[in-house]
């Protein structure tokens, strides 16, 4: 959808300044972005578990 770019944009910022994010931090990324085809838990929960595997993994974002 039209909203898939600026949710990764966004999550790869975060991502990038804050490794570790809490579920707040993640929503409040999130929140300048638009979805109507989805639920917002859906792409929170997929961003707890991409910052779960860059940290196993000491991937740093670049």
């Amino acid at each position: 959808g039209f909203c898939t770019p600026g949710i990764i944009m966004s999550v790869h910022a975060m991502l990038h300044e804050n490794a570790s994010p809490s579920e707040e931090e993640i929503r409040h990324e999130l929140s300048g972005n638009l979805c109507r085809c989805t639920g917002y838990q859906n792409i929170v929960e997929a961003v707890k578990l991409a910052a779960e595997r860059l940290r196993e993994s000491h991937t740093e974002v670049k």
